[in-house]
């Protein structure tokens, strides 16, 4: 078996000759000094030799079944129906990058309208969008949008927030100078109402998520919205669409543009990736004008026959520049498509079951966590439950990593004034017997 599988690397020298360099090195001389210090690469191995190492590898990952993980803070175990993974690899959906010919995608472009259908009764707003990246962009897009819309330049969020979703917000926002005002909670973690009223004066967008990111269902959805209308600011709401079987929709609590995650639904957690975003507003011409990303819809051909169209497109490769609402390159219509099969495979009454069980498995966790150190926000949690140690939670977590579980997520290095603070995370396939094992060992180490 050959030991390389570039067939041109035997006139690698010959190569380097022809754009006059002499070594490999000479490749990154516009690096600073100082950066790369050594090549210290190893010789290059047979397929089966890469293949046996990268199994041994891959030999030392657990899985959850075999390690109880209470991981969450935005990426959660759920089940995946095996069904959705079958379908989803056929050609016709994998091979289908993005459906630039509408005319030859006929498939595709159903498949992505049946997305938006689902998500649009879902979210309670009639436009949506054939996804963006993540939530987190999709959020960002939703900041710039409301600028675009209301010619303000200020954008309110919670300062209970993932700090992920924060710098991808300012990153998105830095170029055109918005101003990211955050709004602190209040004693039961909910959004201090106060703060907001006086932050929301002069914005753009107020933000808020459902449920935030302690997990706690913030109780005053309706109000925060009126909040914002009242300031002539556009009310956006991030949802956990899983939630959104047992709570009342976002949009029919006033919300103006809704975002969310719908890699929740039929894709596995793929370390982080890929996802895509859910992004839905009323109906209101301002509104869908200025959405990024494209909206497929329903027509009929020139025979009077059904068929599926891409009916718009904002993005500068499509119109000119200077319209552009947003510059989303690559598309995240697999991970759509995977959604939109888990959300049908579901129902109506699969989604309220799916979200009742999350609640009631969240409410023990909650229990039981309360017995051994301290919860300090009551209300209704989601998936997430914050909890507060009064050792280091990194000696916490590598205790419970001796005992085979794997514990919550740290926050307190972005949430210094919460302390030893982590998020403990349970979904529908968190086991009774995990969390009582959990809470054993936490008996001993905490």
């Amino acid at each position: 078996m050959g030991r390389h599988y570039l067939p041109n690397l035997a006139h690698r020298d010959e190569m380097l000759k022809e754009i006059g360099f002499t070594s490999l090195e000479d490749l990154f001389s516009d690096v600073p000094k100082g950066m790369v210090q050594k090549f210290n690469l190893p010789k290059g191995k047979s397929e089966y030799e890469v293949f046996r190492e990268l199994n041994e590898v891959l030999g030392q990952n657990r899985t959850a079944l075999e390690m109880p993980s209470f991981l969450g803070a935005g990426t959660y175990f759920h089940y995946v129906p095996a069904h959705v993974k079958y379908l989803i690899e056929r050609s016709e959906f994998l091979t289908a990058y993005t459906p630039y010919q509408p005319e030859v995608s006929q498939g595709m472009l159903q498949a992505l309208f049946e997305y938006q259908s689902m998500i649009a009764e879902l979210v309670g707003l009639p436009i949506v969008n054939s996804s963006m990246y993540d939530w987190g962009t999709a959020m960002a897009e939703a900041a710039l949008m409301s600028a675009r819309v209301t010619r303000r330049k200020k954008f309110v969020i919670p300062k209970a927030l993932s700090p992920e979703k924060k710098a991808v917000l300012r990153t998105y926002t830095a170029g055109p100078g918005m101003e990211i005002t955050e709004v602190p909670w209040d004693e039961r973690g909910q959004v201090d109402m106060e703060k907001l009223k006086e932050a929301a004066d002069g914005a753009a967008g107020v933000y808020v998520e459902v449920p935030n990111f302690f997990g706690l269902i913030e109780e005053n959805l309706r109000e925060i919205g009126e909040i914002a209308h009242e300031a002539g600011a556009l009310f956006v709401v991030g949802a956990d669409p899983t939630i959104l079987g047992v709570v009342e929709a976002p949009g029919e609590l006033g919300a103006d543009i809704v975002v969310g995650e719908a890699a929740y639904f039929g894709n596995p957690m793929n370390f982080g990736g890929p996802r895509a975003g859910i992004f839905a507003v009323r109906n209101d011409k301002k509104l869908i004008r200025q959405m990024p990303g494209r909206i497929i819809g329903m027509s009929r051909d020139a025979d009077g026959r059904r068929a599926f169209v891409m009916t718009l497109q904002t993005r500068e490769q499509h119109i000119r520049r200077a319209k552009a609402t947003s510059n989303i390159c690559s598309n995240e219509a697999l991970v759509a498509v995977a959604a939109a099969i888990h959300l049908a495979t579901l129902g109506p009454r699969g989604l309220s079951e799916l979200g009742e069980v999350i609640l009631k498995n969240t409410a023990y966790l909650k229990k039981r966590l309360s017995e051994v150190a301290e919860v300090p926000f009551d209300g209704v949690n989601f998936k997430d439950v914050l909890v507060r140690f009064e050792r280091p939670y990194s000696e916490v977590h590598e205790m419970l990593l001796a005992r085979n579980i794997h514990g919550g997520h740290y926050i307190g290095e972005h949430f210094p004034e919460l302390g030893e603070g982590a998020l403990f995370a349970a979904t529908e396939t968190t086991r009774k017997e995990w969390v009582d094992a959990l809470i054993e060992a936490l008996k001993e180490v905490a």
